[in-house]
């Protein structure tokens, strides 16, 4: 158990010093933080954002004279920049994913790996441990500026809204994460590899759009395998237990397919 872990922990730093050196990984942060930084702004403070929004309620209900029922602006203001963050994963994380092992493909260190004495499975486990530790990474400094936009709140927000709502986030990156490591091992072309990620992760955002069609238990079955779905749960600062063992599910899949692409890989090779 201590060889595997360390083995883990050796495929773990490699893959993260490769992120903090490349210059596509600090162009990929770039723009997630443009992105989210203007998703924010335009939210909190946009011609259609919450402040001006309830600020325009608010004088409506003084001409009407009607009283206007309690606007909890800080919850709104999590839910929906959280939400426009589950979007903007749907863009950055299959060009984050792409190259975790169609490189090694493409470099012809994939066979080194696949014959070297650590095991699939903690080769798969290091890489996405790796990669989601930049992912954590791009979204610190946007938790800087939620916690600067929520502070003058009253009163105070509940710590356990923003919370859960992250801890979804952290679980949405690592499902697709994991999918698009078990993509990327079955080909040398990084941008094949992208693309396919890409259109597997909008299936199943949208899945329960398809669910909502076929009736009876093959439909609800389907609308359960939505990320959308599970993740906007979280964001609302629920704990759904369901949620956790679906995105759990997916990044146990990701990882096992991983591993059995690069066993039949090294079944080539003998």
């Amino acid at each position: 158990m201590g060889v595997v872990l360390s083995n883990i922990i050796a495929i773990y730093r490699r893959e993260l010093q490769s992120y903090f050196v490349s210059p596509l990984a600090y162009a990929i942060a770039g723009i997630f933080w443009f992105m989210a930084g203007l998703f924010l702004v335009m939210i909190l403070l946009g011609p259609n954002g919450i402040l001006v929004t309830v600020a325009a309620i608010d004088a409506q209900g003084q001409q009407l004279g009607v009283p206007v029922p309690p606007i909890d602006v800080p919850y709104e203001f999590i839910r929906g920049f959280l939400d426009s963050m589950g979007w903007l994963l749907l863009f950055t994380l299959p060009i984050l994913s792409m190259g975790l092992y169609a490189e090694e493909r493409k470099r012809g260190t994939l066979e080194l790996l696949a014959t070297s004495p650590i095991t699939n499975w903690a080769v798969a486990v290091g890489k996405l441990l790796g990669v989601l530790t930049f992912f954590a990474t791009m979204v610190l400094p946007m938790l800087v500026f939620e916690a600067i936009a929520i502070s003058g709140s009253n009163p105070p927000m509940a710590f356990s809204i923003p919370l859960l709502g992250h801890f979804g986030l952290i679980l949405l990156a690592g499902a697709i994460l994991s999918l698009g490591m078990f993509i990327s091992s079955l080909t040398d072309s990084t941008i094949l590899s992208a693309v396919l990620t890409f259109a597997v992760i909008l299936l199943l955002l949208f899945i329960d759009l398809i669910a909502k069609i076929i009736p009876g238990p093959v439909g609800e079955a389907l609308g359960y395998l939505s990320f959308l779905k599970h993740y906007n749960t979280f964001i609302q600062g629920i704990f759904d237990t369901s949620g956790l063992i679906l995105f759990a599910s997916y990044i146990f899949l990701g990882i096992f397919l991983t591993a059995q692409s690069i066993d039949a890989l090294r079944f080539q090779r003998q």
